[in-house]
């Protein structure tokens, strides 16, 4: 296969990037120029001639010839680019940010590429890691009398201002009278029955004692898989390239656009209130955007390096439920979603089955 490039040198850019500096021979330009002046002629209408059969002077004339150039670059970067990634091995990732430093009728093209790189990770242990963690004895857990209490009040206040909102007329608007003591319900066996499927109170406690038993095992065990990832963490060397930070950065802020938005108030005014601007906001999040993008290329590694991948029947059944209630969602994202969830879910399991 002839060469079409030469003179390319690789400079490494902190983190994660890399500058590609080349020259596309001007024998390669001239091919991807005719090329781009026959996708012109398609398109370009000109007084005289059908589309597609006006001469090539003057569809030159008409869309300038530094435009014709500019196609030509494009056209000679996307398909050497590839090339020039796989004969230097670079693993490169998302879009290449191209700069055009040369160009002209008949002679080579020079270009600078600045593109990421994947990133590079030496994980530790992560078997003994997770091991050490799991075999920690924890705490009994235990549900005190005065727990199921303030589960009890939390519902009797929402039933008394359920009341007082429906005396008032129902609508959006909360614009009644305060909620008062003699409006919450007395609780007794017919404040159970009324709850639920419950023969008295005594069995409405039990039932909320073993909610809350639910509530903490699921919060404990949240918590001892965020103690592993933190200590795989610690004990691996992550390199991570920006445009993997700058895409945490970027999920962050649309799931915290999401949550004002449903509190009813608006993005911009929101950064009015706090008087900082979204950059302000990216900067302080960014240790956290660091951490949560680690986390996520470690379980990523583990799960290459084990195998362990999620049914494709799981992956579409979920999928299925998730478009069921959000037609507008694109498909593709929500697969990458469900399959990293999904994933994620097997091997915390295989991290937690190391004993």
């Amino acid at each position: 296969m002839t060469k079409n490039y030469k003179d390319i040198k690789l400079n490494s850019l902190p983190e994660r990037e890399l500058e590609i500096i080349g020259t596309i021979s001007a024998e390669r330009m001239s091919e991807m120029r005719e090329k781009a002046l026959k996708k012109f002629k398609e398109s370009v209408e000109l007084p005289g001639f059908r589309k597609g059969n006006a001469p090539d002077a003057l569809v030159a004339q008409k869309v300038g010839e530094m435009a014709i150039l500019e196609e030509a670059a494009e056209l000679a970067l996307s398909e050497e680019y590839p090339n020039i990634l796989d004969e230097h091995k670079i693993d490169a990732i998302g879009r290449p940010e191209i700069n055009i430093t040369k160009i002209g009728i008949g002679a080579p093209l020079e270009f600078k590429v600045k593109t990421s790189l994947l990133p590079e990770v030496k994980l530790g242990d992560f078997k003994k890691i997770a091991k050490k963690e799991i075999d920690k004895k924890s705490d009994k857990i235990a549900v005190t009398d005065k727990e199921v209490d303030e589960v009890i009040m939390d519902i009797r206040q929402n039933l008394a201002h359920e009341k007082v909102h429906a005396e008032a007329g129902g609508g959006k608007d909360h614009n009644h009278r305060k909620v008062e003591d003699s409006d919450l319900p007395i609780v007794d066996d017919d404040f159970a029955k009324m709850l639920g499927n419950f023969e008295n109170l005594e069995q409405m406690k039990e039932k909320i004692k073993e909610n809350i038993v639910i509530e903490k095992k699921l919060k404990e065990k949240d918590k001892k898989r965020t103690q592993i990832l933190e200590d795989i963490m610690e004990k691996s060397t992550i390199d991570l390239p920006k445009i993997i930070i700058e895409g945490e950065l970027e999920k962050m802020l649309a799931q915290f656009k999401d949550d004002i938005a449903k509190g009813g108030i608006t993005y911009e005014d929101y950064l009015k209130h706090i008087k900082k601007t979204e950059e302000e906001i990216k900067v302080e999040w960014k240790d956290t955007a660091v951490k949560r993008a680690k986390s996520q290329v470690i379980l990523n590694t583990i799960a290459k390096e084990e195998g362990i991948s999620a049914k494709e029947e799981e992956i579409k059944r979920e999928m299925e439920n998730i478009l069921a209630h959000h037609k507008d969602a694109d498909r593709f994202r929500v697969r990458m979603y469900v399959e990293t969830f999904l994933t994620n879910e097997l091997v915390f399991q295989f991290l937690e089955g190391q004993k």
